[in-house]
């Protein structure tokens, strides 16, 4: 595949535009830096392949794609400023962004419909601002049915919330109380973190203190992987049921041999679907077997940049009245396999999974997207 040119300097796309009618260029939000900052290489590597792939076959709207790499691992308000300058200086046509739910808020706000932006990972619902686009699970179809499950199957009755401090587990806490309502169950602790600041033992107290048999966690990055190696030493054996671990987080962890570390995404490397499997060949052909491990999160952004130029090609353009007015029936197919625009949000397949060592067994399939049944077959 021809090579794909990643501009790291935003000021080097805002002082040297593209050519009119040279190549499309599109901002890549994603953290290099912070707690999230060791989610880049696979998603950067997974936004290249994404991008090389539509060269290949002609570009989008018949123009080569260029990414400008931004780093979204910095305080949501610099992240939407540069977007913004971006966006005004003509230096972009579109954002894809693989972040936080507080830099979405952020750079929505500050790009006020000027050109597009595809949001990829999981995330808290609700979102209906015009010319954004949405790829991740939202709660109800990611944590309730999971939530679910531990009840039923591990009769998880007492739950401990531990969340970082920002809008996704906030809302998504929200929603899991009323779930655990009414499948008789009830949240017994509740606790959010800044992010960078865990103190894992602190965590670790109130759940013994609190007698929770099974724990919801909405940590992210390294304050994630953080809590999950000192939960596997403490002797604590409650079920945690997480909604952001993917592999790259799993590695970081040091993996997990408790048996009680269930993850819940729309992708996981071990679902042998043959859009997945057709998937790890690709990346794996670009990269090679030592690349970056696949996960949620990087797979995603691939789908999201697919998407983008699904969209365009749609709307005739990247003007995001256009591409609302034509969203509706959009798309694309990627390692979750066939994802259809409804609503300008994807209904991705959801898995539930649980840590052995360092991979994991994927156990059940949720709703009709999956091929896996209830005992994970």
């Amino acid at each position: 595949m021809d090579e794909v040119r990643v501009i790291s300097d935003p000021l080097e796309a805002r002082l040297l535009p593209p050519e009119p009618g040279g190549a499309v260029r599109v901002a890549l939000a994603v953290p290099t830096s912070g707690t999230l900052g060791m989610m880049a290489p696979a998603v950067l590597n997974c936004a290249r392949l994404a991008v090389a792939e539509l060269n290949t076959a002609g570009g989008l709207l018949g123009r080569p794609m260029e990414l400008v790499l931004l780093d979204a691992g910095r305080p949501p308000a610099d992240v939407a400023e540069d977007l913004a300058d971006l966006a005004r200086s003509g230096a972009i046509a579109a954002v894809v962004g693989t972040h936080t739910s507080d830099v979405r808020v952020a750079a929505v706000s500050a790009l006020r419909g000027r050109v597009p932006y595809v949001f990829t990972p999981p995330y808290e619902g609700g979102e209906r601002s015009p010319g954004v686009y949405l790829l991740g699970e939202t709660p109800a179809s990611q944590v309730r049915p999971a939530m679910d499950w531990l009840v039923r199957h591990r009769r998880a009755r007492r739950w401990a919330l531990i969340g970082n401090d920002y809008v996704w587990p906030r809302m998504l806490h929200h929603a899991a109380t009323a779930y655990l309502r009414a499948a008789q169950a009830r949240v017994v602790a509740a606790r959010y973190v800044p992010f960078g600041a865990l103190d894992p033992q602190a965590l670790l107290d109130l759940i013994a203190r609190r007698r929770a048999d099974a724990v919801l966690v909405t940590l992210v990055g390294s304050d994630l992987a953080a809590f999950n190696r000192a939960y596997a030493g403490s002797g604590l054996r409650a079920p945690r049921l997480c909604a952001a671990l993917e592999e790259n987080g799993l590695l970081a962890a040091g993996g997990d041999d408790t048996g009680e570390l269930y993850a819940t995404m729309g992708y996981f490397g071990a679902v042998a679907t043959d859009a997945g499997l057709a998937f790890v060949e690709r990346y794996t052909h670009r990269y090679g077997w030592q690349a970056p491990v696949l996960n949620g999160h990087a797979e995603a952004c691939y789908d999201g940049v697919r998407l983008l130029a699904a969209l365009a090609s749609r709307a005739g353009g990247l003007h995001p009245a256009a591409m609302d007015a034509a969203a509706d029936g959009t798309t694309i197919t990627g390692g979750r396999g066939r994802l259809t625009v409804r609503g300008r949000h994807v209904d991705p397949p959801v898995y539930l999974a649980r840590a052995d060592g360092l991979d994991f067994d994927v156990l059940h399939a949720f709703g009709d997207r999956g091929k896996l049944d209830a005992s994970g077959r």
